[in-house]
């Protein structure tokens, strides 16, 4: 199977997110749109900054699939996720300033925040479509593998078996995969917030998916070449929460903080 161009980068975590239940769910979100990301933007040593926004319903778009949980549960259901790309590898040592800050300011918006890591070089950004042509609609994945599916073979499925599968398809406008190492609250052990990630509970991997509109997206999850990867999927996850995208907000991009975030 060809594989479509792709760049990867040194050094990728995604944080998930869990708005306060306390206040308004919109109030965490514009407190995170504005504030909170001021400060992440300010951290030296960003290649890119990006606020992936998540629908606050959000049943899970994957189709049915026999033996893979599709349906994402409502007491575990994900608000936003925080995507951060290093310049290099040593640059996340540059920001510990920044990073002390943000702690502090978690407990202001967030219930719940978990970090997820890739090892290095592992997140990989495919090229499909011309530079400009930003996706009218996005989708984002996240894939829990199954207990019997070693680390190493779960890796090389993601990246050279299902993202030239979904290259293939020709509809993406982005695609970006992105796989983890074993999680550890350690990395992200921010002070008020919880941290609770049980076991059966964890992601190994995500994918984030854009495309030319919300037709585009639906028509997408309903296709035969869906179905033939999900027959595919069923060996090696157990797990697929597809998450519509309300928003994808960049702030830092090329390393330089933009004077507006960029949709």
């Amino acid at each position: 199977m060809s594989v479509a161009p792709y760049n990867r980068k040194p050094l990728t975590s995604s944080i998930l997110l869990w708005v306060r239940t306390d206040q308004p769910r919109q109030t965490g979100m514009d407190h995170w749109s504005g504030p909170h990301s001021g400060i992440i933007s300010a951290t030296p040593g960003l290649e890119e900054y990006r606020q992936i926004h998540l629908a606050e319903r959000n049943p899970g778009l994957w189709p049915d699939t026999r033996g893979i949980e599709t349906a994402i549960p409502a007491d575990r259901r994900i608000d936003g996720v925080a995507e951060v790309t290093f310049r290099s590898i040593l640059a996340p040592l540059q920001g510990r300033a920044q990073t002390r800050l943000a702690f502090k300011d978690e407990i202001n918006v967030f219930r719940r925040t978990l970090l997820y890591a890739g090892p290095p070089y592992s997140a990989r950004w495919y090229r499909l479509a011309e530079p400009g042509r930003r996706p009218g609609a996005r989708a984002f994945v996240y894939l829990r593998r199954r207990p019997d599916v070693g680390g190493r073979a779960f890796r090389r499925f993601v990246t050279g078996e299902l993202a030239p599968a979904l290259a293939g398809t020709g509809v993406l406008r982005e695609l970006r995969t992105q796989t983890f190492l074993p999680w550890n609250e350690k990395l992200w052990d921010t002070p008020d917030v919880a941290h609770d990630n049980p076991v059966d509970q964890r992601f190994h991997a995500s994918v984030s998916l854009g495309f030319d509109d919300p037709g585009a997206r639906a028509a997408f999850f309903a296709s035969r070449e869906v179905e033939r990867l999900s027959s595919a999927l069923a060996r090696h996850v157990s797990a697929i929460h597809a998450y519509d995208v309300s928003a994808a907000l960049t702030y830092v991009s090329g390393g330089v903080i933009l004077p507006h975030y960029r949709e």
